[in-house]
């Protein structure tokens, strides 16, 4: 009775030492490990083994051992369904007890471990009812309380078998954010590829073969162009098609922030440095290391600051706010710029040795009124965009409204563009956006004088276009004759009773000149 006292206090006292083990952050081999060495020193279940199946071929594989020689073995065992003893076990998912080893058939002593002279018990690792993952196996010293050493094993495997469980819903969750990781980046590259960028202008298509030649090499690059040319998509496409594709990148608008706040969001900051710094943080240079760091409105950082951003162009290295530490980065930079540098440079207003350090391949960014044969184009991709963030309500242009945008000089380039089509798509009510719609955003109006007094390309019409509706063409027609009607009949080979009926008929509102 003493005996079987002592056994099962050293049995709670094991449970309580191995369920910390098995709440440890160690991993789990490790926690493993440690598991057959306590059941080893401190409840006599010698040379101690588990086993756990595999997932891809189902057939378990020997994961521990502890022997006196501290549990190595140079090459996998493995065991499938039904082959030995670990076989059986894991086919019937229940305890098996050999009260001695020499006369088990089915105990195959791979391993070469266990005394034929003694008891031996294997119990099944299951995380649920049918679902066996492995095997817990070890040898008691002695052939006394075999059914109390086999309840034991059992709490054992239970406890092990809560560890693998929550290890394995941790690296199921680890798999499936890699694959989503790997997942979003394809889907940025695929939507920052060249391809993405729209235009087939000439200026645009001098754009597309620089910055595909520029992709290629690790070097910064300069983006110059007026507000609103889209130099962050510019930037987007060098980054997603070059060999940082696969690191970080990160964006720094340099006007949005005064030197000190701007000083510490690019260099990062020491605990302590300044008030309010009550942790350290790591700036957007060692964010971005090994991958590309974005700074638009460059032009915009004062002197002072423009000497420290020099010295880790130059050296790649710097030091946080506050500290001491040298930390060298590897990071390509792209900068870009609305003003004109060269003229600050003159004027003393940036620093000549930043600016070429900057401006190691420059890449220019069209104004839109320069490309105005990319307006249909980006028309149709911006109402696009607009339609998927408006859950996809349906949008379409006419020939009418691309006419009235294509005779606008868009100060605000490709952003005011996509400005002026959302508010003609809040302003249609069908979602078919033709001169009138446009004409009720006030374009027309803003457009004003400047038709009048600057001589209009008009393009070539087709009158007979089969994809043209009756209400555009006549719209085509007033166009093209200064909203005269007579000379629209005669465009079209009506009488001008004629036009005027379709003019009503139609509710075409008529232009006043």
């Amino acid at each position: 009775m003493a005996e079987r006292i002592q056994l099962i206090e050293a049995e709670l006292d094991t449970l309580y030492i191995i369920s910390q083990v098995l709440n440890s952050t160690h991993d789990l081999h490790a926690k493993l490990q440690a598991v057959l060495e306590i059941l080893h020193k401190r409840s006599g279940m010698r040379s101690g083994m588990i086993t756990l199946r595999e997932i891809e071929s189902n057939s378990m594989i020997v994961s521990v051992v502890h022997t006196n020689g501290g549990g190595k073995f140079t090459e996998p065992v493995r065991y499938n369904p039904g082959e030995g003893l670990m076989g059986a076990i894991l086919d019937e998912g229940s305890t098996i007890v050999i009260e001695k080893v020499s006369e088990e058939p089915r105990f195959l002593g791979r391993l070469g471990l266990y005394d034929p002279e003694l008891p031996f018990i294997g119990s099944p690792i299951y995380i649920e009812e049918g679902d066996t993952i492995g095997v817990l196996a070890a040898q008691p010293d002695n052939s006394q309380f075999l059914g109390e050493r086999a309840r034991f094993m059992e709490m054992i495997a239970n406890l092990i078998a809560q560890s693998v469980k929550m290890l394995r819903v941790i690296e199921r969750k680890q798999r499936n954010l890699l694959s989503e990781r790997d997942q979003l980046k394809q889907a940025l590259i695929k939507n920052y590829s060249f391809e993405n960028i729209i235009g087939h202008s000439p200026p645009m298509l001098k754009v597309f073969d620089l910055i595909r030649q520029v992709a290629k090499w690790n070097t910064t690059v300069l983006i110059r162009g007026e507000s609103g040319t889209g130099k962050e998509v510019v930037a987007n496409a060098i980054h997603f098609n070059s060999g940082c594709a696969g690191g970080p990148f990160l964006k720094l608008n340099c006007a949005a922030l005064p030197d000190t706040l701007l000083e510490s969001e690019l260099f990062g900051h020491e605990k302590g440095a300044f008030s309010g710094a009550v942790s350290q943080r790591k700036g957007r240079f060692e964010l971005a290391d090994n991958g590309t760091l974005f700074l638009d409105e460059i032009g915009e950082i004062s002197a002072s600051f423009q000497a420290k951003l020099l010295r880790v162009l130059q050296e790649g290295e710097f030091e946080r706010v506050g500290g001491t530490q040298t930390i060298k980065v590897n990071v390509r930079i792209i900068a870009a710029t609305n003003r004109d540098l060269e003229e600050e440079v003159t004027k003393g207003e940036f620093r000549e040795d930043l600016y070429y350090r900057l401006n190691v391949m420059p890449v220019f960014m069209p104004a839109l009124r320069d490309r105005t044969e990319d307006i249909p184009e980006l028309s149709e991709f911006l109402l696009g965009r607009i339609s998927q963030q408006q859950g996809g309500r349906p949008l379409e242009i006419k020939e009418s409204a691309i006419r009235i945008l294509m005779k606008h000089s868009w100060p605000g380039n490709v952003r005011e563009l996509a400005n002026r089509l959302e508010r003609a798509a809040i302003m249609s009510p069908n979602g078919i956006i033709d001169r009138d719609v446009m004409v009720s955003t006030g374009l027309e109006d803003e457009i004003g004088t400047a038709i009048s007094h600057k001589p209009q390309k008009s393009p070539a019409i087709d009158f007979n276009d089969e994809n043209m509706d009756d209400r555009e063409r006549v719209i085509a027609a007033l166009e093209q004759s200064g909203w005269v009607q007579a000379k629209a009949a005669r465009l079209l080979n009506m009488t001008p009773r004629q036009i005027a009926y379709r003019i009503l008929t139609l509710d075409i509102t008529m232009k006043q000149i």
